[in-house]
């Protein structure tokens, strides 16, 4: 008699690491292709559209004003609609947005479609993130890697940006294609709608989180006050690296092929980066791993902006894909180890929003500061300095369990 066939019902108890693979793909959708790709696409768009530093900052500021309020709406919406129909529909919503970016050449319509980019990609991120927070709870000695795997999906996106744009890039050259940065613009937003398409089935076969019985701690400021603002100096920190760092290095004279090289090794180390920091994410229950890994972002962006010789510039990018994203998955584990699953999602909204409003000042500042330097480098050097703050803030949440 032949074995009944598994269906995707039953992928979140049996296969939990291919589960969190596909939700993945939301993670490589909303950080990975959607915002990232940017920091390819800034050096033709710029010399295009004759943008200043500032503005090609703005742009990736405009993002995160739209992060933050999609963050914002979510727990709003959350009590409408489940997690699996909220990050489907943001993910269909940012691959027709990207699709839009490929359309047109006026700023103002640029910076709209970055707004609304960046608020559907929100909607992906924190309903991701509690459907990754839900497999973990399904199998918890497996809990950090699960979480570390949802969030390194980015580096599919980074890898898949990295492979895609320079190629699309020089096609459209050879076909003498006017404004030919419109190309990646559209073949990334195909590659959205497909990466939806593709996770869907396992994605909705995660199941509703279970009540459980005992004390209720809803989710307080207060009480996470520091791993906030520790957070906050991240978002502004981190995004002055990924908005700048492809200028920077071709400002430098890096050859083309090796800055593609670059972006696709730091894309992969995204990716491996959940299983380096699972253990440590389970182990511990404050802002240890928060302010850790802040650090190590820190030392990541400051490489660039005090040498160009490529061994230690390839090496800043490696530890930067090897730590960036496990950042945020350490402010989700952070809420799971001290909250009921009742309050993940107010949780993870207010880590998701002050998040945006580090991203929002980040980019612009790190421009203007280039603007007025003359250079990238000063930009990524106060960059670094909010990361080294974030991780000392991060060092002094403490965890809310008394034993």
């Amino acid at each position: 008699m032949r074995p009944a066939r598994m269906g995707f019902d039953d992928w979140p108890q049996r296969c939990p690491l291919l589960t969190a693979l596909a939700l993945s793909l939301g993670a490589a959708i909303a950080l990975g292709i959607s915002r990232f790709s940017y920091g390819l696409l800034l050096p033709p768009m710029r010399a295009d559209l004759g943008w200043s530093y500032f503005l090609a900052g703005a742009m990736n500021t405009a993002n995160a004003f739209g992060y933050m309020l999609g963050a914002l709406a979510t727990p709003w919406l959350m009590r409408r609609v489940s997690p699996q129909r909220l990050l489907l529909a943001g993910a269909i919503l940012t691959g027709l947005f990207m699709l839009v970016s490929g359309l047109v050449t006026a700023t103002s319509v640029l910076l709209s479609q970055r707004i609304l980019a960046g608020i559907s990609s929100a909607f992906i991120f924190i309903a991701g993130g509690i459907l990754a927070a839900r497999l973990g709870a399904l199998h918890p000695g497996r809990s950090g890697l699960l979480l570390g795997l949802y969030y390194g999906g980015t580096g599919f996106g980074i890898a898949a940006s990295a492979l895609l744009v320079p190629a699309s890039l020089a096609g459209a050259a050879a076909q003498g294609v006017p404004h030919g940065w419109q190309w990646p613009w559209l073949l990334l937003g195909a590659l959205c709608l497909l990466a939806t398409a593709l996770m869907a089935p396992p994605v909705r076969a995660i199941p509703e989180a279970q009540q459980q019985s005992g004390e209720h701690r809803p989710f307080q400021l207060r009480a996470f006050g520091f791993g906030l603002a520790g957070y906050f100096m991240f978002g502004v920190g981190y995004i002055g690296y990924m908005t700048f760092v492809i200028a920077l290095l071709r400002q430098q004279g890096m050859a083309a092929s090796l800055i593609t090289v670059f972006y696709l090794l730091l894309g992969l180390a995204v990716v491996a980066s959940s299983r380096i920091w699972a253990g440590m994410l389970d182990r511990f229950k404050g802002g240890q791993s928060l302010a850790i890994l802040n650090a190590l972002v820190g030392v990541a962006t400051i490489l660039p902006a005090l040498t160009s010789a490529v061994p230690l510039v390839f090496m800043s990018g490696l530890l930067f894909g090897a730590v960036f994203l496990s950042v945020v998955a350490s402010t989700t584990a952070l809420v799971r180890h001290n909250l009921p699953p009742q309050s993940w999602s107010a949780g993870i909204s207010a880590f998701t929003t002050v998040f945006a409003f580090g991203q929002i000042v980040g980019p612009s500042v790190a421009g203007w500061i280039a603007d007025r330097s003359g250079g990238l480098e000063q930009g990524l050097v106060f960059s670094a300095l909010a990361l080294f703050a974030g991780a000392v803030l991060a060092s002094r949440q403490r965890s809310l369990h008394k034993n």
